[in-house]
């Protein structure tokens, strides 16, 4: 038992010693590749076109909501529709508590869900085009 105790290597210091140059031979190249390929920071901006203010990409659906209701019944796209699908999500694990966890035993969780991934990623590319 003693030969194998001695022929293990303590943590203080050799293995710190190894765990120290490892990260720094991480770090260096993380800031040789920053250096080597700077990201571009921000849009490039067209002074000429017009003006046309845009959401980011993961509010588009709610952009795109917004035109479907317009004047007096935006409240409505903005605010109640989405206001309501989301709580469907909230409220998923209490209205489907069943024991099944086959996407075919649960179709009515499955047809909610579903729909409404479908309703964002089509609301998503129609904003797009």
């Amino acid at each position: 038992m003693r030969i194998e105790e001695a022929k293990q290597k303590k943590f203080f210091p050799y293995f710190l010693f190894e765990i120290t140059v490892a990260a720094l031979f991480t770090v260096e190249a993380v800031l040789i590749l920053a250096a080597l390929f700077p990201p571009a920071i921000g849009r490039e901006i067209d002074f000429s076109a017009q003006y046309s203010p845009r959401p980011e990409w993961y509010f588009l659906f709610l952009y795109q909501l917004t035109k479907y209701f317009p004047g007096r019944w935006t409240f409505v796209g903005a605010v109640l529709l989405p206001g309501l699908a989301f709580s469907v999500l909230l409220l998923a694990p209490f209205l489907d508590h069943g024991k099944e966890t086959s996407l075919h035993r649960r179709r009515a969780a499955a047809v909610t869900g579903f729909g409404l991934l479908a309703a964002i990623v089509s609301l998503t590319i129609l904003s797009l085009l």
